[in-house]
């Protein structure tokens, strides 16, 4: 029904913002993803919508990208995943984040997130397998590994309990060509500093 907002962000109150369009003010919900990026109160931003209509309420959830837009639509159709849940896997994972993984199968990073258990993250795994449509081909556009060898080594850097996002970065640091072993030992080295 509504598809897309611009406006004046009037208010930022995570995760719900107040957009002003042409004076009529909307609350929307973002996920903290969007939330980070939005420009300052007072700019103009245009956000991709998604209307949900209960018979208690109605809100209006919004997102800078189509991905995210895209992966909202896809988690809220499962089972036991609502709006809600839904806004706050994408707030705890990047859309790249999620499809990384829902490929490789982990629902240790998905229990991570608030909200989540063991039984909804391993439901999210088997309905999203091959439906998120983000290619993370050679090199990821979240920054994800580029080879085989550099997904195990992230999956050994997070089982070691460093977070995604340093995990990431020190895997992204590596060379493409670099062994599992070598970059394990590399990345960690790396981390310490």
């Amino acid at each position: 029904m509504i598809g897309r907002l611009s406006g004046t962000l009037a208010e930022k109150s995570p995760p719900a913002i107040l957009l002003d369009v042409n004076g009529v003010g909307y609350e929307v919900d973002v996920p903290m993803s969007s939330f980070y990026n939005l420009p300052a109160i007072g700019e103009r931003v245009t956000l991709l919508t998604h209307f949900v209509v209960r018979e208690d309420a109605q809100v209006l959830f919004g997102f800078l990208t189509a991905p995210e837009r895209d992966t909202f639509r896809q988690l809220i159709k499962i089972s036991g995943v609502g709006p809600r849940t839904a806004l706050s896997i994408l707030s705890g994972l990047s859309v790249a984040e999620l499809s990384q993984a829902v490929t490789a199968q982990e629902a240790g990073r998905l229990v991570k997130v608030p909200g989540i258990g063991k039984k909804t993250a391993e439901r999210l795994l088997l309905e999203l397998k091959g439906k998120l449509g983000v290619d993370l081909g050679p090199v990821a556009a979240g920054g994800g590994p580029a080879s085989d060898a550099q997904a195990d080594i992230l999956q050994a850097l997070v089982a070691l309990g460093y977070s995604d996002r340093e995990a990431q970065a020190a895997v992204k640091s590596l060379p493409a060509d670099v062994a599992v072993a070598d970059g394990i030992k590399q990345a960690l080295k790396a981390l310490a500093r």
